[in-house]
């Protein structure tokens, strides 16, 4: 019992560190120290470079995409999350549709921030989509990721057994194998700490809910179930992704395929 309790303070300390060193101060500030914008430091890019060696895959362009009509209040009431799908495919254009809802760019600004289809504090947009693909028409199963500003696809590992190794670095959920196809989300978090601090920190997690809750919303008119997953090894999925842990590290996985 012991064990237990120790481990359940220490979350608790954890906690408490985040809030007291991001709360807002009686000034309207955040308790943070001046910030690498304030200094006038060059703002990090506002989207990951990528290996222009690789495929690029075209997708469905947003003006284009065509789903069915469905009334917010039944989508909210609908949702929930879902690890049972059939063996139906998405299409192309439904994948295209729910990466714009989770992370379309509708305008790139002069500052340059981008303008996108989720809030996010300071359009700081901290997030990077891959996608694991597994049951999308016109794909190959394999690990890819969105290029938001373009809306393309980039090609980054089509080897053998990829979806049972990340289903394993989720804890053996099987219905990660199962699904369609995975989101899984990366921060960059020096993308917002250079504007925020460490009162980013907060803004972060936030974010990342943001992006996961359309994702729920906008399955549904494609008649699609999703099931958010935050039960992973940190180090086998950025291992498999080929990202530090530091300067970019996973913070969110999704499911989504089509309901039985």
């Amino acid at each position: 019992m012991s064990v237990f309790v120790n481990r359940n303070e220490k979350a608790k300390d954890i906690f408490r560190d985040l809030i007291e060193k991001t709360y807002f101060s009686g000034s309207g500030a955040r308790n943070v120290d001046k910030t690498d914008q304030l200094k006038l430091l060059l703002q990090p890019p506002i989207e990951l470079e990528y290996d222009k060696t690789k495929r690029i895959i075209d997708l469905p362009a947003p003006g284009d995409i065509k789903v069915d009509a469905i009334d917010l209040r039944v989508a909210i009431e609908r949702r929930r999350s879902v690890r049972a799908y059939s063996e139906e495919p998405l299409t192309l254009e439904e994948l295209s549709w729910l990466l714009w809802a989770t992370q379309g760019v509708k305008e790139v600004t002069d500052r340059p921030a981008t303008m996108r289809t989720v809030p996010s504090s300071g359009a700081r947009h901290p997030l990077e989509t891959y996608l694991l693909v597994d049951l999308v028409e016109g794909l190959r199963p394999g690990l890819y990721r969105f290029l938001a500003i373009e809306h393309k696809l980039v090609e980054l590992n089509l080897e053998k057994g990829l979806s049972e190794k990340i289903t394993e670095a989720c804890y053996g959920q099987q219905f990660v194998k199962t699904s369609a196809a995975t989101f899984i989300w990366t921060l960059v978090p020096y993308r917002a700490i250079w504007r925020y601090g460490a009162g980013a920190c907060r803004d972060l997690l936030i974010d990342a809910g943001h992006v996961c809750q359309n994702l729920y919303l906008a399955a549904e008119a494609i008649g699609s179930g999703v099931c958010g997953v935050t039960g992973f090894r940190d180090e086998g999925i950025n291992s498999i992704l080929g990202i530090d842990g530091k300067e970019q590290l996973v913070i969110y996985i999704a499911t989504v395929g089509k309901k039985k």
